[in-house]
Order: structure tokens, then sequence, then C-alpha cells
């Protein structure tokens, strides 16, 4: 029988290999000093990016049928995208949103790779188009920050640190205020900022706990987001194909790779030396990315396609009078020599079925009624027998006003036959355009209806100003005769 051994004494195993590329193998935190390699693709990120944070801003900013173009107003449950407001009664059409982005990140993952994680994403714009620009700008490139960050602290480094930290609170409040737009309108959102603390007190904790994950994001947690935090790297393995397009390293073309200058590589063309790869073995690659992985280990979790490492090594082939190309968008298959299949069971199986879903929701979005009418129970007893021995139920009548125009509506009972439905106000009852009215009322049914069992079915109609009619079923209850 073995001895036992107490955790305490067993310590911790070293890896023998780095696990992420952020974190070195005792666990600890690897700090990464991405170069940035301005090449053709990072001017075209650069104008997507600040297009894309312009309209990220704009969205709540910009109204639409008099509502901002995005308002998630969770305390109202109402969701607004682009003039169409939609509520927790739509359960369907959210399903159907629901399913709809699943299948579109599926096919333009299948289709284009990580192209969002690189291009679209706002970790990845904020962050490489705001963020660093702005550490660049105060403590200046890679290298230089590296050393000084390693180094003991000085008043040179103090000052450069607290200005960078300074710009970051600023910007992050900006994008805090930004983000909390999207689920409270602009107008509101300024009053509350206008207004005295004490009468917002809740905005104002909400606007700092923002402002200080936005500011522990982009500042201190950054790559981290995308290799540890964000899922969508763990699904990219069942989500991309060998036709996938993305970005790699071409090792037929670059191995064997060996260091040497553009003399030597002239010498092979020219017969005089053994012939390499075209891979000089740099490490610009390396230096660039905003992840810190090697490209040329492959297709790796880590890599967001931002191209950064085509760009390096474009610039690095231009040098040496090689062709471009080395790294580039391509896909395993084209690696393979063979031809990359855009049309195929996968990327056919999810394009018919969001055009299914897009359809299915356009034709329910179109045919929703301008109003949503239901009718509950009131609270209390289910039912009231009457002196001249008729029955009455209290309830409430609620009416969605799903269009953006005022209304009025009165209400009726349809049957059964010789029943009543009377309002607790005054009729015509107004209701406000994308507003839910609420209005007591009682039913009142023949005695004699329930002489064939303790229920009976009732049908409300209601007639809208604007001449729509809606129809309410309520199940009335009474004796059991």
């Amino acid at each position: 029988m073995s001895a036992f051994v107490p955790a305490s004494e067993v310590g911790i195993l070293d890896s023998p290999e780095e696990v992420l590329s952020t974190l070195r193998n005792d666990g600890s935190r690897r700090w990464l000093y991405p170069t940035p390699s301005t090449g053709r693709f990072w001017r075209r990120r650069l104008v997507v990016g600040w297009a894309l944070i312009a309209f990220f801003v704009a969205l709540p900013i910009v109204r639409i049928g008099g509502r901002p173009a995005v308002l998630l107003d969770l305390a109202a449950r109402e969701f607004t995208f682009v003039g169409f407001t939609f509520y927790p009664t739509d359960t369907f059409l959210l399903l159907l949103v629901g399913i709809a982005a699943l299948v579109a990140i599926a096919l333009v993952t299948a289709l284009l790779g990580r192209v969002w994680c690189g291009w679209g994403c706002p970790q990845t714009v904020y962050l490489e188009f705001l963020y660093r620009p702005v550490e660049r700008w105060i403590e200046g490139p890679e290298h230089v920050r590296a050393r000084r960050d390693e180094g003991s602290w000085t008043l040179d480094k103090a000052w450069r640190k607290g200005a960078k930290w300074a710009v970051y609170v600023v910007v992050s409040a900006l994008l805090a205020h930004t983000f909390t737009a999207y689920f409270v309108a602009w107008d509101r959102l300024i009053e509350w900022m206008t207004g005295p603390p004490t009468e917002h007190w809740g905005y104002f904790v909400l606007a700092t706990l923002t402002t200080g994950l936005v500011l522990f994001d982009f500042g201190i947690f950054r790559e981290q987001m995308c290799t540890i935090a964000c899922p969508y790297a763990r699904f990219q393995s069942v989500l991309l194909d060998p036709d996938s397009l993305i970005v790699s390293y071409d090792p037929t073309r670059g191995e064997p790779r060996a260091r040497r200058g553009k003399k030597k590589i002239a010498e092979e063309k020219a017969g005089e030396r053994p012939p390499l790869g075209d891979c000089i073995d740099c490490g610009a690659c390396v230096r660039t990315c905003p992840t810190g992985i090697d490209i040329r280990d492959g297709l790796q979790m880590e890599c967001v396609a931002c191209t950064q490492c085509i760009d390096a090594c474009d610039a690095i082939m231009d040098q040496l009078d090689l062709r471009r190309g080395l790294i580039r968008y391509t896909s395993e298959r084209a690696l393979e020599g063979e031809t990359t299949r855009v049309f195929r069971g996968r990327t056919a199986t999810y394009g018919l079925l969001l055009v299914a879903v897009a359809t299915v929701f356009t034709v329910a979005l179109t045919t929703r009624h301008a109003y949503d009418v239901d009718v509950i129970r009131a609270v209390g007893e289910p039912y009231l027998e009457l002196a001249d021995g008729r029955v009455a139920n209290r309830v409430t009548l609620r009416v969605r006003n799903q269009t953006a125009s005022d209304a009025t509506f009165e209400a009726e009972l349809l049957s059964p036959a010789g029943g009543s439905f009377r309002l607790g106000a005054t009729p015509p009852v107004p209701v406000a355009g994308r507003a839910m009215a609420r209005v007591n009322g009682v039913i009142t049914i023949p005695g004699e209806t329930f002489d064939v069992g303790a229920e009976a079915e009732a049908v409300v109609r209601l007639t809208f100003s604007d001449g729509t009619v809606e129809e309410a079923p309520f199940t009335v209850l009474g004796p059991n005769r």
C-alpha cells in the first residue's frame, strides 16, 4: 500500500511548453508588444475599423421612425431595431432572429473563416485602432515600451503611464456611455448625466462600473478576451472545414527556412547555392501578431485572422525581391494544391436554412397584428353570481399598440349570446403609440350558460379608431349546475 502524500507537498508541475500564447509555462501572464505592420490589409482594416466605430456610436443616436436605430429597453421590455419594435409577446419573431444569427455565423465562418474577429469585432477594432495607437503615441514604439516596462520606475516611466491611463479613462467613459445608450435612449441618458447625482445615483454607479469594465478589458485583459474568454475560438474547430478561408503560412513554399539575406537568395536563384524555402526565419510575423502566435505552426485557436502577419511577411518579401503570398488568405485545401470549393454541402445547407428563416421572419413580421390584445383574469374571486341570476367575471384587458400612432378602442362581448362586457374606463379608451393600456372590466353572461358545465368560451371584440378589429378569447368561469 502506497504512503499518503499531502497535497501541499506535491506542488505544481510545469507545462513542458506554453499552453497559450499569453501565458508562460508557470501560468503567469506573458505581456505582448505587437509591432504594427502598416501594409495593404492594415490600411483597409483601418478604414473599416473607423467606419465601424462611427457606426457603433451612431446606432443609438440615429433615429428611425422617431426611435433610436437600436434600443434594448430591458426595463420596458421593448427591443427596437431599425424602425421595428419587438415585445416579449413576439417570442416567435425573437426566436427566428436568434436562429438566423446562429446560422449566419455558421455560414460566414464556413466561407470566410474568422473574418469577423479580425475585421469587425469591437474587441479587435477598439483595441487595435484606438487603445494601442494611444499607447504608442504616449509610451513610444513597442520595443522601447517593453524595455521600459521591464526596468525600474523612473519619472519618465511614471508620467507616461499616468498620461496613458488618464486618456484611457476618458476614452473608456465615452465608450461606456455609448454602450449604455444601447439600453437607455440618449435623451434620457443626457438628462441623467446633467441632473443631480443624488436623483440618479443608480445611473452613476452603473456608468462607473461599466467604465471600469471597459478600462480593464482594453487596458489590461486585452488579447486574453480572444484567447481565453471568447467562446468563438473554441467553435472554429467545428465551424471551419478544409475549404474555409483562413490566414495561413505556405510550408511548401517556405520550408526549409533559414536566415539569410538578399545576396544569398540571389545566389540560390542563380543556382550557385542549394535552394531553400522563401522563409528567412526573420520572426516578423510573430512580432506583429496581436495574440502572440507563430502562424508558421499552422491553424491555431488564438489566430483572429487580423492579417497583420500577411502585411509583415509581404514587406519582407518585397525587400528580398520574392513573390508575395508566403503568408496569405487561403484554405487548407488550396495549400494541398487543390481547388477551394465555395459551394459545397455545408454552405448550401446553411444558405438555404438562412433564406428559409429570413422568409418566415419577413412573413411573420409583415403580417404581425397592429395591436396585441390579451384578456386575463383579475385577482380575487373567479366569478360572482348576481342577484338577477347572471354570472360576472372580473378581467383585465391588456392592449399593446404596436404601431407608432396613437389610437383609441371600444370593446364588446361577441359571445356567448346575451352577455355583455363593461369596461372600467369611459370608451373610447386611448392607447398611445408603442404603448400598452391596461383596463379593468367585467364580463357578464346569463346564468343558464353554465347548465352544461362550469366553463364557457367567450370572445371579446375590440374596434380601434383606425378600423382595425381584434378578437380575444377568454374562458368564463361559473357555477357547475
